[in-house]
Formats: C-alpha cells, sequence, structure tokens
C-alpha cells in the first residue's frame, strides 16, 4: 500500500512539472490551496491547526502549480518554524545520503562477544598496570582470537568507569586561571540554506570566557587557510602563552605549527577521546548551536560571518555565566559594570537578530 501511495504521489508530481506555471490553472491551484488552508483553520478554532499527512500532501501538490511571488502570498499558515525544521530534515538527508550505504549490503561485524569482554576486563583488572599492546598480544596468544591494541582500547573506555583520584583542577583548568595565558581554538561545521556546508573557526580565552573571534570559510580547510583565518582573529590582539587545541588532523600541517612558532605560542593538545579535557571550548560550540544556528538560516559565508560578529558581541557583553558568578566575560576581563535598572522603570534591548531579548536601564 505504500509503494502503491508513494508511485502515486510520484506521478502527480511529475504531472505538475509537465503542465508547469502560470495561466488558469495556477489561479485555480491557488484558489483550492487557499481553500485547503481555511478549512484546516476553520476545523476546529480553539487550538492551533494540526495538518495531517494528506493535508502536506494536498498543499505541496497544489504548490507546485504556482510561482515563488505568488507563494509568498498563498501560505497563510506556515509559519517560520516550519522552514527551520525542514531545513533541519534537508540537511539529515544531505549527510545520509552522503554517508549511508546506497546499496542493501551484508550486516558488518557484530563487534567483539560478550566472552571476549568479560576476558579483557578481567585480565586489566587482575593486571592494572597492563597497557592495550600487551593485554592484545595475551588475549591473541591465550585464545587464537585476531585482537589489536586498538579494539582493546575501545573496550577498556566503553566498559571501564574512570576513577577520579585527588581533588583540585586540572592542568588544562589551572592553567586557564591566569589572565590572558591560554587560549581554545577548534572547528566545527555548520549548512547554509542551500546545503553548502561552512567551516568555523572558533577561539576563545579559557580565564574570561570571552570570545574572541570566528574565522568562516566555505570551502575546504588547508593549513594555509587555517592559518590565516587564525591570524585574521588574532589582529588587533596580543597573542596568548599557550594554546590549546584536540587531535583534528588540521592542527597537524606543518604551516599550523610553523605559525605558532613564528607567534611564539606553545600548544597543548587535549587527551583523546576525552572532551573533559578540553571543555570549555566544546560547551561554547553546543551553546552557539543552540541558543543561535538552529534558530537561523544564513545564505554564503560573508551572510554567516556577520551573523556570527553579533553573537560574538552579544555573548561577550551581554551574556551572563553561572561559572563566572554572574558576570560577563567583559565584565571579568575590566569592562565597565553593567547600569542598575529599576523594577518599575526599564526597557527590553534584543540582540542575536531578536532571538534574546533582556532588561536594560531606561
Amino acid at each position: 500500500m505504500k509503494i502503491i501511495f508513494l508511485l502515486f504521489a510520484s506521478f502527480l508530481t511529475s504531472l505538475a512539472k509537465l503542465l508547469g506555471t502560470g495561466g488558469t490553472k495556477a489561479v485555480l491551484a491557488e484558489n483550492l490551496f487557499l481553500k485547503q488552508q481555511l478549512l484546516i483553520l476553520t476545523r476546529s478554532r480553539q487550538r492551533a491547526p494540526n495538518p495531517s499527512s494528506a493535508h502536506r500532501v494536498l498543499r505541496g501538490f497544489w504548490s507546485l502549480f504556482l510561482t515563488p511571488r505568488r507563494m509568498a502570498k498563498a501560505a497563510v499558515f506556515i509559519r517560520p518554524s516550519t522552514l527551520l525544521n525542514f531545513h533541519q530534515c534537508l540537511v539529515r538527508r544531505k549527510y545520509q545520503a552522503l554517508f549511508s550505504s546506497q546499496s542493501p549490503t551484508k550486516p558488518g561485524p557484530k563487534g567483539p562477544s560478550d566472552a571476549l569482554i568479560r576476558a579483557i576486563m578481567e585480565l586489566k583488572r587482575r593486571n592494572p598496570r597492563f597497557g592495550c599492546p600487551r593485554i592484545a598480544l595475551i588475549i591473541s596468544r591465550t585464545f587464537g582470537t585476531k585482537l589489536d591494541k586498538y579494539m582493546v582500547r575501545r573496550i577498556l573506555f566503553k566498559h571501564t568507569t574512570p576513577e577520579f583520584n585527588g581533588d583540585g583542577p586540572s592542568w588544562l583548568t589551572f592553567l586557564g586561571q591566569m589572565k590572558d595565558s591560554i587560549w581554545s581554538v577548534d572547528l566545527f561545521r555548520c549548512e547554509s540554506i542551500t546545503l553548502r556546508s561552512h567551516w568555523v573557526l572558533v577561539v576563545m580565552d579559557q580565564f574570561t570566557r570571552r570570545l574572541m573571534g570566528f574565522g568562516v570559510q566555505p570551502d575546504v580547510v588547508d593549513g594555509k587557510t587555517l592559518c590565516r583565518m587564525f591570524n585574521n582573529i588574532l589582529a588587533g590582539s596580543d597573542p596568548p602563552r599557550y594554546l590549546s587545541s584536540d587531535h583534528d588532523p588540521l592542527f597537524t600541517y606543518h604551516r599550523w605549527q610553523a605559525n605558532l612558532r613564528i607567534l611564539e605560542i606553545r600548544e597543548i593538545k587535549s587527551i583523546p577521546s576525552v572532551p573533559l579535557s578540553h571543555p570549555f571550548i566544546e560547551r561554547l560550540i553546543g551553546t552557539i548551536r543552540r541558543e543561535f544556528l538552529d534558530h537561523m538560516l544564513f545564505w554564503n559565508a560573508r551572510d554567516l560571518g556577520e551573523k556570527l560578529r553579533e553573537f560574538q558581541d552579544y555573548y561577550n557583553r551581554h551574556r551572563v555565566h553561572a561559572s563566572l558568578r554572574g558576570k560577563t566575560p567583559l565584565e571579568v576581563g575590566g569592562g565597565s559594570m553593567v547600569k542598575r535598572a529599576e523594577l518599575d522603570r526599564f526597557c527590553w534591548q534584543a540582540y542575536c537578530l531578536d532571538l534574546v531579548q533582556l532588561p536594560l536601564a531606561a
């Protein structure tokens, strides 16, 4: 039944594309399009409209006859959240098409058996000083199972609960407490409205949590491009003593290493497969996605750069942090304090393209 429905929908879509837009059929399609939306809106005036799958299919079919100019006037109850959800669905569909299997194949390996996992865990428990290479050799020699150190490391990482030894901060946190002594850098990727991938370089100061800047690159990032993005962010600021980065291959380019030597910056690498060893920048990237990028769309690298600069101004000047005891990054760095407002006399100020509104002294 599902296949027949999909074939029928494909047939209607192809027929609409062959007929084209304009003329009498466009007027008729627009009338039917509006009538269907009005029926859904008047179906229940006590709650928000909840169109079914059939209504969505019909609305999409009639919209094929309309021009983009008439579509903007004919859409009655299409909200911006609908457009954002549709864009996120397209992004997920893009990566499914890029990285999923194109043809049905046999299922992959099931991974190590429970008995093998128990043997590895028991061997590690009885011999805490054994490393992954030695455990792999012992298991392979004893049980005749083909095993390498990487599989042992994955098993131990998944099934071992890390023990907390000692109190106090980590070395990365300790170094970050010295003002302007250590910055963190990382890369993440986001998609434009046309589903084009853009790389964003983020740099922050760990002491003040100040967002130093962004570097945007719509194409593939290499060593030369990475240095250019970082130097543009660094322009006008004194370089830090240390720079914390993860084990991304981009940070191993010889151009990147030479650029740090010229700037007299010492690089500190995080622990592999341990996000807690690089927490500040990872949390910042999650904040950028949750509070900003997931609620807006951009066209190109220039548009993305301008919008990220607006978020940077809001993040540094107006966004308070619990770890900074309710202060903003600029206040911790020696900036001016916010003017106190009175409860009976204040106004509201919008930031980040009206995504955030904060009270302000009138």
